[in-house]
């Protein structure tokens, strides 16, 4: 027990950092890890991972509001749609078979793995020359921080909010689903859609997701598929992993950030493919 106990806190260590680097939650490791590598049933391993999201998410917001690199008018407002979606998702969740759910996680990193590498070969983003839409300025939804890797004070304002509104909706249901607080959606939401810079977008991503697992944690608990053995120590280890990445992220480039983040997503988006079938 004791070595299953020290197991579960390591992944969750690992887990947390990589969360918190890359603002997707500690659910990108802790689900697949549980199921390809210790048989876990998805439906429990999705409940362990929506108590990790929940603790990423306690471990990193408060080092990344002292950075101004969390958008909090912009997190409140686009988490009226990823609660609204996670509702839905969580019901259905209860009728649908796991191969879709690893299909659908499978899909959706893999997505977002090739958006990321779109974004390198893209070369160095100009975030001032975004227009402002009408609603992100009446909102007041730009924001600016500053960047320890490059030295410079990096302003940003953004476009497309609608259409990132409708995505973060898309976000709610699949944190639901899938138990990886669908940071991957969010992220991609506002670093491509609405043109948000990718820290910016990793740290806010980060704090929506403690809301929106918050939503879908109640339905896990009344339908039984969170194991206090298996979730409590993955979310201890989560703490502490999410408050080392938290301050270590401000001084990561970005473009080494991206590759992190798509080495991580293509492996974990094949490994569900190849479980889905």
């Amino acid at each position: 027990m004791l070595s299953y106990i020290i197991t579960m806190l390591l992944v969750g260590l690992f887990a947390g950092l990589l969360g918190a680097l890359l603002g997707l939650g500690g659910g990108i490791v802790v689900t697949p890890v549980l199921t390809l590598i210790f048989n876990v049933d998805i439906k429990y391993a999705v409940g362990a991972s929506i108590i990790a999201v929940l603790a990423t998410s306690s471990g990193s917001a408060i080092a990344y509001l002292k950075d101004d690199m969390l958008n909090l008018r912009l997190a409140m407002f686009l988490e009226i749609f990823t609660t609204l979606g996670a509702f839905v998702g969580a019901m259905l969740s209860l009728v649908l078979d796991s191969k879709v759910l690893f299909l659908l996680y499978g899909g959706l990193l893999t997505f977002q793995a090739f958006n990321m590498y779109q974004k390198i070969r893209a070369g160095k983003e100009n975030h001032a020359a975004v227009e402002e839409d009408a609603l992100a300025a009446k909102l007041n939804l730009g924001g600016r921080y500053y960047d320890k890797s490059s030295g410079e004070l990096v302003t940003y304002q953004l476009t497309k909010v609608p259409q990132g509104s409708l995505v973060m909706f898309c976000a709610g249901i699949l944190s639901a689903l899938l138990g990886i607080g669908a940071g991957a959606f969010k992220v991609l939401a506002m670093d491509t859609v609405m043109k948000m810079p990718l820290k910016a977008s990793s740290a806010t991503s980060n704090f929506m997701m403690g809301v929106t697992a918050t939503a879908s944690a109640v339905f896990y608990i009344f339908s039984g598929h969170i194991n206090p053995v298996l979730a409590t120590p993955i979310a201890i280890g989560v703490i502490f992993g999410s408050l080392l990445g938290s301050k270590m992220m401000p001084y990561i480039p970005v473009s080494l950030l991206r590759l992190i983040f798509i080495v991580v997503l293509l492996v974990s988006g094949l490994q569900m493919f190849l479980r889905g079938f």
